[in-house]
């Protein structure tokens, strides 16, 4: 019996260590600070983050996640005043949903003042900037100073010889 269970726990150590391996794209890899803009991605990273980010699992996790904190929200009371961070991760997951590509850093002040810097591939993304943040509870202003930067084409950050 000793035997069998030593078995199945490295069995299942052994899977979770190999199910750890994969390195998806979170919010974790974005840039922290709204004071220097990004680097523009090459193509290659901007197409596979645009397809973990369009995927529809992706979305309605994203949203799922959104709704769950404006409900936990309103049942504690606390739509006048919200955290930074709160307010902040809210936000960077909205524009993530709806803004594939994006590398955005965003920044929420005392007074619900959210600061969304870093570049995303077109400018009809670049407007949509404003309503999206706008729609979540707490944000009473936005300043946008994202620029608009097409992914690099493949290559580019290769050394001339």
């Amino acid at each position: 019996m000793k035997k069998l269970t030593t078995f199945l726990l490295s069995g299942v150590l052994l899977f979770g260590a190999a199910a750890c391996t994969n390195n998806a794209k979170t919010a974790a890899d974005a840039p922290n600070t709204t004071e220097a803009s990004p680097t523009t991605p090459t193509q290659e990273a901007a197409k596979d983050a645009q397809q973990d980010a369009q995927s529809q699992t992706r979305r309605d996790q994203l949203n799922a996640d959104i709704r769950a904190r404006e409900q936990r929200n309103n049942v504690t009371g606390g739509d006048t005043k919200r955290a930074e961070g709160d307010l902040e991760s809210e936000v960077r997951s909205k524009l993530e949903a709806n803004i594939p590509n994006g590398q955005l850093v965003v920044k929420a002040e005392d007074n619900g003042t959210v600061t969304v810097s870093g570049t995303v591939p077109t400018k009809a993304q670049l407007d949509k900037i404003p309503t999206l943040t706008k729609q979540i509870k707490g944000v009473k202003g936005v300043n946008v100073k994202a620029t608009v930067a097409p992914p690099k084409p493949e290559g580019s950050n290769k050394k001339s010889q």
